[in-house]
């Protein structure tokens, strides 16, 4: 037992402290799917929704800080106790989302991982299976240090995690692990090549033969039956290839604009999915709090816009606001380039920042920073 135990400690613990890292390393990434949980349509929570991004940092601090814990072997029924409770709401949580098909990716591992919400729910129950191990065998789970030392490394490793937090915050991500990185093609993102496997459909077709309703399952073909056909119904029973990039556009007046603006050689974007959201407001930010943010920051977009268009850059901005939001603030703060129309998640993916600006040459990111970075920018 005591060695399955250690066993058990070491994969938990290097689990928990690599999933908690990966989400610590885009936490405003964590707080979208955060808010795809607490949205009516799951869980029903909106009270939540402004909440998402506080408890987001929490949460995957308290993951790398248990995870550490563990592998130390400090406060061992403290910590184990603390797994369990959360592998038993995460295991609950990834069901639920499996089964109703509600969410279609946890973000356990945050962009680096991509897992279905079956897949998820396994790990969890592996999980939960090993973390089982522990609590019945927490007495084999001794500490690596003496008291004094085991406080030190565990003060250490919360303050590492607050910091790095901060930093990404006031920042970009460390390390990107979107299609959207720097250095990526968006044309070439949503390519989808010629030997790329197509989806797989099953096809129920009901007809009434000999005054009896029977069904026959094709996988395309229609079938031939000596009967009155009634209706068919489609099941995709194996997904296809899907492009690292989808559902991107630049819209204006119903026109999506991408192909033609994805050739300019000197292209700057200027991207705010919601425009009373800017600076990390939340969406109980008072109309004082709002104007307060906008005055802050958008005066700095109208500067560095203003140097790349001198450069001999094209300038847009890509909002999900409506464009009678847009056109106020572009006449608010004297903004020299028009606004189009991308959807509200293409733009939380693109850039963790609102607002951001991207540099790109013929669909190619070169450089991405966020609101306060822009003297970083070069043209």
């Amino acid at each position: 037992m005591k060695y399955i135990v250690w066993i058990s400690r070491i994969i938990v613990g290097v689990l928990f402290i690599i999933s908690g890292l990966i989400k610590l390393n885009d936490p405003m990434g964590f707080s979208f799917k955060l808010e795809e949980y607490f949205s009516p349509g799951v869980l029903d929570l909106p009270f939540l929704t402004p909440l998402a991004l506080g408890i987001s940092i929490f949460v995957v601090i308290v993951e790398v800080i248990l995870g550490v814990l563990l592998l130390i072997g400090f406060k061992p029924k403290f910590t184990v106790w603390s797994l369990l409770l959360m592998i038993v709401f995460f295991t609950f949580l990834t069901f639920y989302s499996a089964y109703f098909n509600k969410v279609t990716d946890c973000g356990c591992f945050g962009d680096a991982i991509k897992l279905t919400p079956w897949e998820s729910f396994t790990k969890d129950v592996i999980l939960l299976v090993f973390i089982l191990i522990l609590f019945f065998g927490r007495k084999y789970i001794t500490p690596l240090f003496n008291t004094k030392t085991n406080w030190i490394v565990g003060g250490v490793a919360l303050l590492a995690c607050m910091l790095f937090a901060n930093h990404v915050l006031a920042h970009l991500p460390s390390v990107d692990f979107r299609p959207y990185k720097i250095g990526a093609n968006i044309q070439e993102g949503m390519s989808v090549p010629e030997d790329a496997p197509k989806p797989v459909y099953e096809y129920a077709w009901r007809f009434k033969v000999n005054g009896e309703e029977q069904i026959y399952v094709t996988q395309g073909d229609y079938p031939t039956v000596d009967g009155e056909f009634i209706d068919v119904e489609t099941t995709q029973i194996q997904a296809g290839y899907e492009p690292p990039i989808h559902d991107f556009t630049i819209e204006q007046e119903g026109q999506d604009y991408a192909a033609e603006l994805l050739e300019e050689d000197k292209l700057v974007m200027v991207i705010a999915y919601d425009l009373n959201k800017t600076a990390g407001l939340t969406k109980g930010a008072t109309t004082k709090e709002i104007q307060e943010a906008q005055q802050e920051i958008y005066p700095e977009v109208k500067k560095t816009t203003d140097r790349a268009i001198e450069k001999g850059y094209k300038v847009i901005g890509m909002s999900a606001s409506s464009s009678d939001m847009a056109e106020k603030i572009s006449d608010t703060y004297g903004l020299d380039f028009e606004f189009y129309f991308t959807d509200e998640t293409t733009l939380k993916t693109i850039v963790r920042s609102n607002p951001a600006i991207l540099v790109l040459s013929k669909g190619t990111i070169q450089q991405k920073v966020h609101y306060n970075d822009f003297e970083e920018l070069t043209f």
